[in-house]
């Protein structure tokens, strides 16, 4: 096998912009479809544009549309953060403090599922938070 080191790190560098390059793709694509200020139409010529001809279609979106790439990004991880704590807010049980939880615990030692020191034990978690 002759294949000098030279051009090993050649073919991986290649290999590495080759993958930049999809990625930069790849993100401009989800960025046209994410946008709701574009129409379908709007959003259709970007998207031949750019796959027609992919370097300088890429490189027109980011310099006509790329100011505002991070912020729809911005805009997009609130969204899902606020839906993610909407999820968990609904699918968390109700506190309803420390006071029903010992009474819980109260009963749960006089029906005889805890016993003494696990009830103590219980009870200092609960009270100090």
């Amino acid at each position: 096998m002759n294949y000098p080191l030279l051009n090993v790190f050649l073919t991986m560098m290649w290999v590495f912009l080759w993958v930049l390059w999809f990625v930069l793709l790849f993100r401009v694509i989800s960025d046209l479809f994410r946008d709701d200020s574009l129409s379908g139409w709007a959003k259709a010529a970007w998207t031949v544009f750019v796959i027609v001809l992919p370097f300088l279609g890429v490189f027109t979106y980011l310099i006509v549309r790329g100011r505002g790439m991070g912020k729809r990004e911005i805009g997009h991880m609130r969204e899902r953060e606020a839906r993610y704590r909407e999820a968990v807010a609904r699918s968390s049980p109700p506190t309803g403090g420390s006071a029903e939880e010992l009474a819980r615990l109260a009963e749960l030692k006089a029906h005889g599922d805890l016993t003494s020191d696990e009830f103590e034990r219980a009870k200092t978690k609960v009270l100090t938070g």
